[in-house]
């Protein structure tokens, strides 16, 4: 605590404050960034010992989102310990993670892990931005090798103004959203969603991240100049003199061998071709060889100087591995209606990557409640992207989506986003579900191409179809010379130095991501990219158009309709009754759903069209006002007696919608009656004229004898003349009670004092 060191620097109007020393000071790198009342605590951790077994560098990111930083308890009644992290939590950790990634040494073999811990969120300031400033400082003061700094920064476009660090609010509202990694002249990692911004606008906002990212960068050098550690530098596996001798007589023999079979590995416009004719050499170079440790080599060899020609053909000749040019697309197929019983289906293709995507629409009701560190909001738009392991031809078992599906899935999903019609327009909750048949490059933006033509196939009223592409980057290695692949493939991307994903629609983008395996491009590759990847997304889209040209007016007989009536949203309570006792009613009899909006918009979803039809003249009847003369036939309920004397008053007769009224004695016949049971009885059906609404105290008065014209024999009033004498239900109470409570539950409630009662109809 005594060595606690803090930096800041005013960035955006606020105040960016680094401070390392007080938490977490066992890890080899731990730095707090705090904007606003936001806070994130960045912890960088190296193991001491390297994993032999390891052929990729193991680094681990994770994101951990704490509810007690926006002072929440989690939403479940049940589990109230954090679980998996969510969606949300596993895009900011792989957006720290492709952010830090590319600018470490990939021979490291040491276990590397960085947590980002939210401690304090006040819902303006973005965390993953924060975060990742937070990580770059954590690494860039740590003894672990890492070539940094990087600054995190995001950026919305409004009204043509570019703002620094927007609010979730202005996110929202915004034209473009960026969330950009950058150094001093070289962007690293961009993640993006836009309502179809032009390229220049896109463009133009690259510039201004890169910019105002600058006080950052510095802010984490002048941090790390004055309490960084010293850096530990990599531990290699060194050669014995024995091996080096055994290295070089292996790698002369296997460059000979490949130099005379290189050109065979190319041209060949099949993965499979390809991986026959690669494994094909593969096996005659390691033929060549006698022990395992000479074969161990070779197979280095071979994978090191395949990547060496497949840059030198690119670079010199324009020429890629299956013979395409540059900016040229693969063979691209489009069909819907692909499955029956779906709400909308499409099978779209390019090269050897296939997606079927299908689209499920439901009621208000089916939305995702999304219980994060935001106020809690339902998503009524959701994408899912299933990567199976028959799609690149393996064998694993099946675990529930990876974070890499998570990420591909959130990606094709913001493509589309801003392009589904709103609530109001078409009230459905929409998920639309991407499966990869196959994959060789590129699957999240077929995936994205494949949404556009299954909800369009649905009759979902997209604003405009949008198309996605992958665009690929190979560079000399002084990278003074670059070219830009349009639609790479899987060996591309590999081999390559950038995957550029850009969807959208004819008039702009709609989404980006970029991965570099660069210490970084600049901003001019990214122009480059942007510009080739329009032209291949326009010339996608004229394929995706002839398949199906416009969303469809009717959708399929087998998705749910939904009728939306408006009401006053004071009246809400009286539709779903106390404790849901109405509103369930009528989903019970009728089979439909039934949502609720806080603005009084009811939305009755429902396959079966009487229950439609059912349940809506239901919700009309409750919420209909009950009026002075109209006429109403309903079931007697019960027989009211007063408290006191135990004499027959009334009854109470069901007027429909949870309503009903009450027929006081005096209005049961035109005479005078002993008792009402003499007349009607629980349970009968019985025709009555609303006298009287009183509807300050919910009351309705009802008569019987309003219904009989005057002199017309009424057997049951005569009987019960005859019978029960002149009391009339006893003058010391008959006549109080004349209404009932309407709407507010039936009347074996204890009652409110009564009014004097309606005056009995001649």
């Amino acid at each position: 605590m005594n060595n606690v060191e803090t930096f800041t620097t005013e960035w955006g109007g606020k105040t960016l404050t680094l401070e390392t020393g007080k938490m977490a000071n066992l890890a080899n790198g731990a730095v707090t960034a705090q904007l606003g009342e936001t806070v994130v605590l960045a912890t960088a951790t190296m193991s001491p010992d390297i994993r032999g077994d390891m052929d990729y560098f193991p680094l681990m990111v994770d994101f951990e989102e704490n509810l007690y930083a926006a002072g929440k308890i989690k939403g479940s009644r049940f589990l109230k310990r954090k679980g998996r992290p969510t969606d949300e939590a596993v895009i900011n950790a792989r957006i720290t993670d492709r952010s830090l990634r590319p600018l470490f040494d990939y021979n490291i073999r040491n276990d590397i892990q960085v947590i980002l811990n939210v401690l304090s969120y006040d819902g303006e300031n973005d965390t993953a931005t924060l975060g990742l400033i937070a990580a770059s400082a954590a690494l860039s003061i740590s003894d672990i090798p890492w070539d940094g700094p990087v600054a995190g920064i995001s950026v919305a476009q409004i009204g043509g103004e570019y703002i620094l660090n927007p609010s979730l609010a202005q996110r929202n509202e915004s034209e473009l959203y960026l969330m950009m990694a950058v150094r001093e002249d070289r962007v690293v990692m961009i993640e993006s969603d836009g309502n179809e911004a032009t390229e220049d606008v896109v463009y133009g906002g690259f510039e201004f991240a890169m910019k105002e990212a600058q006080p950052v960068v510095e802010l984490i050098k002048e941090m790390k100049a004055k309490v960084g550690k010293e850096k530990i530098e990599p531990i290699k596996k060194e050669l014995t003199a024995e091996e080096q001798v055994m290295h070089d007589a292996v790698g002369a023999k296997s460059k000979e061998y490949m130099d005379a079979n290189m050109d065979s590995l190319f041209g060949m416009k099949s993965k499979k071709d390809r991986d026959d004719k690669n494994t094909e050499v593969e096996k005659g170079l390691l033929a060549l060889f006698e022990t395992e440790d000479e074969q161990r080599m070779a197979k280095k060899v071979f994978e090191h100087e395949y990547e060496e020609a497949f840059r030198r053909v690119m670079m010199e000749k324009g020429i890629r591995v299956d013979g395409r040019a540059l900016d040229e697309v693969r063979e691209i197929t489009s069909e819907v209606d692909i499955l029956p019983r779906t709400h909308g289906s499409a099978l779209f293709q390019r090269g050897e990557t296939q997606v079927l995507s299908t689209v499920t629409l439901g009621s208000p009701g089916d939305a995702q409640i999304l219980d994060g560190m935001d106020p809690e909001i339902k998503k009524r738009y959701m994408h899912h992207y299933n990567f199976p392991p028959f799609s690149v031809g393996e064998v694993k078992p099946l675990r529930g989506p990876s974070r890499r599906d998570i990420g591909h899935g959130t990606l094709a999903e913001k493509a589309l986003e801003r392009m589904i019609p709103s609530k109001e327009d078409f009230p459905y909750t929409i998920l639309v579900n991407s499966d990869v048949m196959m994959s060789n490059g590129s699957s999240s933006q077929a995936s994205a191409c494949g949404s556009s033509l299954s909800l369009m196939a649905a009759g979902v009223p997209i604003k405009a179809p949008v198309a996605g592409i992958a665009m690929g980057l190979v560079m000399t290695e002084d990278m003074k010379e670059y070219k830009i692949l349009t639609d790479i493939q899987g060996v591309e991307d590999h081999s390559g130095d950038m995957d550029f994903k850009v969807a959208g629609t004819e008039n702009g983008v709609t989404a980006i991501q970029l991965d570099i395996k660069l210490g970084g491009v600049s901003l001019e590759i990214c122009k480059d990219a942007l510009t080739q990847a329009k032209k291949a997304r326009l010339d996608i889209l004229k394929v995706m158009l002839a398949a199906i040209p416009a969303p469809r007016t009717e959708m399929s007989k087998y998705a749910p309709r939904i009728e939306t009536i408006t009401i006053d949203p004071e009246r809400i309570g009286e539709l779903i009754g106390p404790g849901g006792k109405v509103i369930n009613g009528i989903i019970d009899e009728t089979g439909v759903q039934i949502d609720i909006d806080d603005e009084g918009l009811v939305f009755i979803t429902s396959v079966d069209e009487e229950g439609m039809v059912a349940a809506k003249a239901m919700v009309e009847a409750i919420l209909k006002e009950v009026e002075v003369g109209e006429i109403y036939e309903g079931k007697v309920l019960k027989i009211v007696a007063d408290r006191n004397s135990g004499s027959e008053i009334g009854a109470i007769v069901d007027l429909g919608g949870g309503k009903d009224g009450m027929v006081h004695i005096s209005n049961v016949c035109h005479g005078r009656i002993g008792s009402v049971s003499a007349v009607i009885k629980e349970g009968e059906m019985v025709k009555v004229k609303v006298m009287e609404v009183d509807k300050e105290k919910g009351r309705i008065g009802l008569s019987r004898a309003a219904m009989i014209e005057s002199g017309t024999p009424d057997p049951k009033c005569e009987a019960a003349a005859e019978s029960g004498g002149g009391d009339r239900g006893g003058r010391s109470g008959g006549r109080s009670g004349g209404f009932s409570g309407g709407g507010r539950g039936r009347s074996d409630r204890p009652r409110p004092p009564r009014p004097p009662a309606v005056p009995r109809t001649t």
